[in-house]
């Protein structure tokens, strides 16, 4: 499917245009025993950890933890020292940004790395801009392209033409993740998405967020924040000093439980951990 190819309906894989994945499929990314090291320490030890469509798993940890660096691995940033990362079952090069979205995997940073200056529909296309047959940006099939997606995540977003910096933060991050299923992602990493954001916009991420699970796409999201972690997570999966604490499901778990791990490294007592959706 090219990326400048109409969208596909809600309810459909946004990368392949067919139905929504099966959640007992195989997993969309499979990270095995993944390391990084910078100098002498051990950013990320042996990690594993996989990732289902329609699913979000929530990565937590102190500062330091890894998992910054971990998702950085994924979406092409870092390069991977040792381990594997497949995407729907098959093994992936992933040393650049550019392979990483090849293989379907955008990144929604805490920051967003919008153009302030430009307009929604410029944002949507930065540095991918459609253009005619004579090579000139076409205008009119941005705008109209830019206006089905924004419509579809956000029945209310009409601020297409108004520079980003004049928007909301929730309506910023419209403009962020639609930027990156117009341009096919089956897998997101989400960095702190609702920080600094007020009732209203954090509703509005969170519904973004349930939309796109609908939709088949699956989503790492990183926080510290824990309505979000038990309001939008099916699994969560804690890191220390580099190293993966635990996966467990979600409602399987309670927040004194999460802490135990994040703080002191200590699993839950009983629980198992789950490794699927």
């Amino acid at each position: 499917m090219s990326p400048h190819a109409s969208l596909p309906p809600a309810g459909a894989d946004p990368a392949w245009g067919g139905p929504a994945p099966d959640r007992l499929s195989a997993p969309l990314v499979e990270m095995r025993q993944i390391g990084k090291s910078f100098g002498g320490v051990r950013a990320v030890d042996d990690v594993s950890l996989n990732l289902y469509p329609g699913e979000v798993v929530a990565l937590l940890g102190h500062n330091g933890a890894g998992k910054s660096t971990l998702m950085k691995m994924l979406a092409g940033a870092y390069p991977i020292d040792s381990g594997e990362v497949l995407i729907n079952g098959e093994k992936a090069h992933i040393r650049t940004p550019v392979d990483a979205q090849r293989c379907g995997i955008e990144s929604i940073y805490q920051t967003l790395a919008l153009a302030d200056n430009l307009d929604a529909v410029a944002n949507l296309f930065l540095g991918r801009e459609l253009l005619t047959r004579w090579n000139t940006l076409d205008d009119h099939r941005m705008d109209a392209e830019a206006r089905k997606v924004f419509h579809r995540l956000n029945k209310n977003f009409r601020n297409v033409r108004t520079p980003v910096r004049r928007l909301s933060g929730g309506q910023r991050q419209v403009v962020a993740i639609s930027r990156a299923i117009y341009f096919n992602a089956r897998i997101l990493i989400m960095d702190e998405p609702t920080a600094a954001l007020g009732p209203e916009e954090t509703a509005m991420v969170g519904n973004l967020v349930r939309q796109l699970k609908a939709e088949g796409v699956g989503i790492f999201l990183i926080t510290h924040d824990m309505p979000d972690v038990f309001g939008l997570s099916d699994r969560l999966a804690v890191m220390k000093n580099g190293r993966m604490v635990g996966a467990y499901r979600t409602a399987d778990v309670t927040e004194d439980e999460v802490l135990g791990m994040i703080i002191a490294g200590k699993q839950p007592d009983g629980k198992a951990q789950a490794h699927n959706f």
